[in-house]
């Protein structure tokens, strides 16, 4: 375990170009997957809608996909490829352990 945060989207036309790409549907978020022309670092953007909840929900729903990224999936994430993921309220009552399996297995992809 490499322990790194991920390079990050910043700019909204990053987040919409990336929706162009693959979806990887699980049950507790949604990630978006784009194949970039390069060989850089990889990069991570997360989207929690007000749909979550209230400022404080959605800020610790980002806080806990961050983690599970850092101490586990980043290692998962493919050079080259831009990740979004899209959260859903079920990931403030699941296990750390069940998160970051599925942020790895969403990462990994269908055929890796």
């Amino acid at each position: 375990m490499n322990n790194r945060q991920p390079a990050r989207l910043r700019k909204r036309a990053e987040f919409l170009a990336v929706r162009a790409g693959e979806k990887r549907r699980g049950r507790l978020f949604l990630v978006e997957a784009l194949k970039r022309d390069d060989a850089q670092e990889s990069r991570l953007g997360l989207t929690v809608s007000r749909k979550v909840g209230n400022a404080v929900v959605r800020n610790r729903v980002r806080r806990r996909l961050k983690e599970a990224v850092r101490v586990h999936a980043a290692d998962d994430m493919a050079a080259g490829t831009d990740y979004v993921i899209v959260a859903r309220r079920d990931v403030l009552t699941a296990s750390f352990d069940a998160l970051k399996a599925e942020i790895g297995r969403r990462f990994r992809g269908p055929n890796r």
